[in-house]
């Protein structure tokens, strides 16, 4: 999972994550922080700066595929998602044959994460036609069998956004990490598995096309 992946759609191309994204990326990151409590956005040129070395270096390690989201009508960079937590499940134990059952070259699972848009990008085609772009490029390209989303457990603005995309409710896992905001969260986890991904897409273009 090395590869420089690229995936574009009518509104956004998500882009690989380079240095070369830096000023862009802390300008997006820093014009209105309004919306990010919840969320670990860099806020300054160091951070931002170590956010993309540790990106491209977990891109290289093959652990992830980081992504600049970039919106077309005006070729701006209006924030960054990625894949995350690629994992091919150990079949050595199953019966003779059940590993031929994969669908795809990918992996078995994969993460979504790593999610922030500017607010003027938040509840438009943006972030429905990223997700699309991953989601259908995690099933129909990858064959994964799931794809999990987690957030805050309190970012109900999140939840709410992740719900629409078609994913259900796991669980919360209590004290699962260090919170944005200096507390411990609580996370949400959510997930989609591939039966699930067909209707998912039909709703996500329906919405695409309505917007």
């Amino acid at each position: 999972m090395t590869e420089l992946l690229s995936l574009r759609g009518r509104h956004i191309v998500l882009e690989p994550l380079s240095g070369d994204h830096l000023e862009e990326l802390l300008g997006a990151a820093t014009a209105d922080r309004s919306t990010f409590a919840y969320t670990p956005v860099p806020a300054d040129r160091a951070s931002m700066a170590a956010y993309i070395a540790k990106g491209v270096a977990a891109r290289q390690a093959g652990r992830q595929v980081p992504f600049v989201t970039r919106r077309l009508d005006d070729d701006r960079v209006v924030g960054a998602t990625r894949f995350y937590d690629l994992e091919t499940w150990d079949w050595s134990s199953s019966l003779p044959g059940a590993e031929a059952g994969r669908s795809g070259p990918g992996p078995d699972v994969a993460n979504i994460g790593y999610t922030w848009l500017v607010p003027g990008a938040q509840r438009s085609p943006v972030n429905s036609e990223a997700k699309l772009l991953m989601l259908g490029h995690a099933f129909e390209v990858w064959g994964v069998r799931v794809v999990r989303i987690q957030t805050d457990a309190r970012n109900e603005r999140s939840r709410r956004a992740i719900e629409r995309l078609g994913h259900r409710l796991d669980g919360i896992i209590r004290a699962e990490r260090p919170a944005a905001d200096g507390g411990v969260r609580d996370t949400a986890r959510y997930s989609m598995l591939a039966v699930e991904w067909p209707a998912a897409r039909a709703r996500l273009l329906a919405r695409l096309t309505a917007g």
